[in-house]
Protein backbone atom coordinates (compact mmCIF):
# COMPACT_ATOMS: atom_id res chain seq x y z
CA UNK A 1 0.00 0.00 0.00
CA UNK A 2 2.67 2.48 0.55
CA UNK A 3 3.93 1.70 -2.85
CA UNK A 4 0.98 2.94 -3.98
CA UNK A 5 0.33 7.38 -5.47
CA UNK A 6 -1.24 9.30 -2.63
CA UNK A 7 -4.43 9.81 -5.16
CA UNK A 8 -5.26 6.18 -5.05
CA UNK A 9 -4.59 6.11 -1.28
CA UNK A 10 -7.14 9.16 -0.83
CA UNK A 11 -9.30 7.04 -3.04
CA UNK A 12 -9.59 4.00 -1.14
CA UNK A 13 -9.66 5.56 1.90
CA UNK A 14 -12.46 7.58 0.43
CA UNK A 15 -14.14 4.47 -0.88
CA UNK A 16 -13.81 2.73 2.63
CA UNK A 17 -15.52 5.88 4.18
CA UNK A 18 -18.30 5.61 2.24
CA UNK A 19 -18.89 1.79 2.50
CA UNK A 20 -18.46 2.34 6.30
CA UNK A 21 -20.87 5.05 6.58
CA UNK A 22 -23.70 3.45 4.68
CA UNK A 23 -23.63 0.73 6.47
CA UNK A 24 -23.83 2.55 9.59
CA UNK A 25 -26.98 4.62 8.24
CA UNK A 26 -28.39 1.47 7.12
CA UNK A 27 -28.62 -0.04 10.49
CA UNK A 28 -29.13 3.12 12.48
CA UNK A 29 -31.94 4.36 10.06
CA UNK A 30 -33.31 1.73 7.61
CA UNK A 31 -32.42 1.01 4.05
CA UNK A 32 -35.50 3.98 3.09
CA UNK A 33 -34.92 6.54 5.45
CA UNK A 34 -30.64 6.72 4.44
CA UNK A 35 -29.31 9.20 1.31
CA UNK A 36 -26.71 9.85 -0.80
CA UNK A 37 -26.45 13.48 1.67
CA UNK A 38 -26.04 11.93 5.16
CA UNK A 39 -23.80 9.27 3.49
CA UNK A 40 -21.76 11.76 2.01
CA UNK A 41 -21.68 13.78 5.33
CA UNK A 42 -21.00 10.95 7.66
CA UNK A 43 -18.28 9.63 5.00
CA UNK A 44 -16.43 13.54 4.68
CA UNK A 45 -16.29 13.22 1.31
CA UNK A 46 -18.64 15.40 -1.51
CA UNK A 47 -21.86 13.58 -3.61
CA UNK A 48 -19.99 14.26 -6.13
CA UNK A 49 -17.47 11.63 -5.04
CA UNK A 50 -19.80 9.24 -4.59
CA UNK A 51 -21.67 9.50 -7.73
CA UNK A 52 -18.31 8.64 -9.58
CA UNK A 53 -18.10 5.61 -8.14
CA UNK A 54 -21.92 4.30 -7.47
CA UNK A 55 -25.11 5.32 -9.66
CA UNK A 56 -27.34 5.28 -6.54
CA UNK A 57 -27.28 4.46 -2.96
CA UNK A 58 -28.36 0.71 -3.72
CA UNK A 59 -25.26 0.12 -5.45
CA UNK A 60 -23.11 1.51 -2.70
CA UNK A 61 -25.21 -1.34 -0.28
CA UNK A 62 -24.69 -4.27 -3.04
CA UNK A 63 -20.78 -3.80 -3.10
CA UNK A 64 -20.52 -3.80 0.40
CA UNK A 65 -22.70 -7.31 0.81
CA UNK A 66 -21.11 -8.79 -2.91
CA UNK A 67 -17.73 -8.63 -0.90
CA UNK A 68 -19.08 -9.54 2.59
CA UNK A 69 -20.74 -12.51 1.13
CA UNK A 70 -17.94 -14.13 -0.56
CA UNK A 71 -15.72 -13.83 2.27
CA UNK A 72 -17.85 -14.67 5.49
CA UNK A 73 -19.95 -17.80 3.00
CA UNK A 74 -17.98 -18.90 0.19
CA UNK A 75 -19.06 -21.61 -1.27
CA UNK A 76 -16.81 -25.32 -1.20
CA UNK A 77 -16.80 -28.32 -2.89
CA UNK A 78 -15.06 -30.71 -1.02
CA UNK A 79 -16.59 -33.93 -2.70
CA UNK A 80 -19.27 -33.96 0.61
CA UNK A 81 -22.26 -32.09 -0.74
CA UNK A 82 -24.17 -32.20 3.04
CA UNK A 83 -21.24 -31.04 5.11
CA UNK A 84 -20.37 -28.41 2.47
CA UNK A 85 -23.81 -27.57 2.46
CA UNK A 86 -24.15 -27.61 6.53
CA UNK A 87 -20.93 -25.14 6.20
CA UNK A 88 -22.17 -22.99 3.81
CA UNK A 89 -25.70 -22.42 5.55
CA UNK A 90 -24.16 -22.27 9.45
CA UNK A 91 -21.81 -19.16 7.71
CA UNK A 92 -24.68 -17.73 5.95
CA UNK A 93 -26.58 -17.50 9.65
CA UNK A 94 -23.71 -16.50 11.48
CA UNK A 95 -22.99 -13.67 9.19
CA UNK A 96 -26.93 -12.47 9.39
CA UNK A 97 -26.81 -12.54 13.04
CA UNK A 98 -24.17 -10.35 13.27
CA UNK A 99 -24.14 -6.77 13.65
CA UNK A 100 -24.21 -4.37 11.80
CA UNK A 101 -24.62 -6.69 8.64
CA UNK A 102 -27.72 -8.60 9.62
CA UNK A 103 -29.62 -5.39 10.75
CA UNK A 104 -28.66 -3.65 7.27
CA UNK A 105 -29.29 -6.68 5.18
CA UNK A 106 -32.95 -6.70 6.93
CA UNK A 107 -33.84 -3.24 6.18
CA UNK A 108 -32.87 -3.65 2.28
CA UNK A 109 -34.95 -6.95 1.75
CA UNK A 110 -37.61 -4.98 3.51
CA UNK A 111 -37.76 -2.14 1.16
CA UNK A 112 -37.47 -4.50 -1.90
CA UNK A 113 -41.53 -3.98 -2.44
CA UNK A 114 -41.15 -0.60 -3.06
CA UNK A 115 -37.89 -0.06 -4.73
CA UNK A 116 -37.30 -1.35 -7.95
CA UNK A 117 -33.88 -0.65 -8.53
CA UNK A 118 -33.15 -1.79 -5.29
CA UNK A 119 -34.23 -5.46 -6.01
CA UNK A 120 -32.92 -5.36 -9.40
CA UNK A 121 -29.83 -4.50 -7.92
CA UNK A 122 -29.75 -7.07 -4.86
CA UNK A 123 -30.92 -9.95 -7.79
CA UNK A 124 -28.11 -8.72 -10.08
CA UNK A 125 -25.26 -8.56 -8.44
CA UNK A 126 -26.25 -10.39 -4.53
CA UNK A 127 -28.94 -12.83 -5.21
CA UNK A 128 -28.64 -14.44 -8.31
CA UNK A 129 -25.02 -15.18 -8.24
CA UNK A 130 -24.97 -17.01 -5.62
CA UNK A 131 -28.09 -19.09 -6.23
CA UNK A 132 -26.00 -20.24 -9.26
CA UNK A 133 -23.48 -20.65 -7.58
CA UNK A 134 -24.64 -22.92 -5.15
CA UNK A 135 -26.95 -24.28 -7.87
CA UNK A 136 -23.39 -25.67 -9.62
CA UNK A 137 -22.45 -27.49 -6.55
CA UNK A 138 -25.74 -29.05 -6.28
CA UNK A 139 -25.16 -30.19 -9.90
CA UNK A 140 -21.68 -31.41 -9.58
CA UNK A 141 -23.07 -33.61 -6.44
CA UNK A 142 -26.03 -34.76 -8.74
CA UNK A 143 -23.37 -35.97 -11.27
CA UNK A 144 -21.74 -37.83 -8.32
CA UNK A 145 -24.69 -39.83 -7.63
CA UNK A 146 -24.89 -38.02 -3.97
CA UNK A 147 -28.57 -36.92 -4.69
CA UNK A 148 -31.40 -38.05 -6.73
CA UNK A 149 -30.81 -37.51 -10.69
CA UNK A 150 -34.33 -36.60 -10.81
CA UNK A 151 -33.99 -33.65 -8.08
CA UNK A 152 -34.14 -30.36 -9.01
CA UNK A 153 -31.46 -28.29 -7.79
CA UNK A 154 -32.60 -24.43 -7.97
CA UNK A 155 -35.79 -25.82 -5.93
CA UNK A 156 -33.49 -27.42 -3.49
CA UNK A 157 -31.23 -23.80 -2.88
CA UNK A 158 -34.86 -21.81 -2.60
CA UNK A 159 -35.47 -24.77 0.35
CA UNK A 160 -32.25 -24.73 2.02
CA UNK A 161 -32.35 -20.48 2.36
CA UNK A 162 -36.19 -20.06 2.64
CA UNK A 163 -36.11 -20.82 6.62
CA UNK A 164 -32.86 -18.89 7.17
CA UNK A 165 -34.61 -15.87 5.38
CA UNK A 166 -37.81 -16.70 7.00
CA UNK A 167 -36.40 -16.66 10.30
CA UNK A 168 -34.12 -13.45 9.72
CA UNK A 169 -36.68 -11.21 8.54
CA UNK A 170 -39.29 -12.04 11.14
CA UNK A 171 -36.74 -11.98 13.52
CA UNK A 172 -36.76 -15.21 14.97
CA UNK A 173 -33.78 -17.41 16.82
CA UNK A 174 -31.48 -18.41 14.33
CA UNK A 175 -30.73 -22.37 13.33
CA UNK A 176 -28.12 -23.24 15.34
CA UNK A 177 -26.37 -26.13 14.25
CA UNK A 178 -28.20 -29.14 14.68
CA UNK A 179 -31.35 -27.47 13.43
CA UNK A 180 -28.90 -26.35 10.13
CA UNK A 181 -27.60 -29.89 9.80
CA UNK A 182 -31.46 -31.40 9.96
CA UNK A 183 -32.32 -28.79 7.41
CA UNK A 184 -29.93 -29.87 5.04
CA UNK A 185 -30.50 -33.63 5.63
CA UNK A 186 -34.12 -33.17 4.88
CA UNK A 187 -33.54 -31.34 1.50
CA UNK A 188 -31.03 -33.59 0.38
CA UNK A 189 -32.75 -36.71 1.60
CA UNK A 190 -36.50 -35.65 2.14
CA UNK A 191 -39.49 -36.97 0.07
CA UNK A 192 -38.45 -37.05 -3.27
CA UNK A 193 -35.40 -35.15 -2.97
CA UNK A 194 -36.99 -32.09 -3.96
CA UNK A 195 -37.83 -33.60 -7.23
CA UNK A 196 -39.14 -31.09 -10.18
CA UNK A 197 -42.10 -30.13 -10.00
CA UNK A 198 -43.81 -32.47 -12.87
CA UNK A 199 -46.94 -31.07 -15.37
CA UNK A 200 -50.18 -31.86 -15.18
CA UNK A 201 -51.52 -34.20 -17.89
CA UNK A 202 -52.98 -32.65 -20.44
CA UNK A 203 -56.85 -33.47 -20.66
CA UNK A 204 -58.18 -35.96 -23.32
CA UNK A 205 -60.21 -34.63 -25.58
CA UNK A 206 -63.99 -34.41 -24.47
CA UNK A 207 -62.56 -35.61 -20.95
CA UNK A 208 -62.29 -31.88 -19.54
Amino acid sequence: MSGMPSSVRRSERSRHAILEAALELCTERGYGRVTVEAIAARAGVSKKTIYRWWPAKSGILMEIFTEVLSDAAPFADTGDIEADLRRHIGLAVRLLGTPPYGPAYAGILSELHHDEELARDLAERVVDPRVDLAVTLLARAQERGQIPAGADPRLMVELLYGPVYYRHVLRKPPQDEATIAALVALVLRGPGAAAAPVAAPVPEAGLA
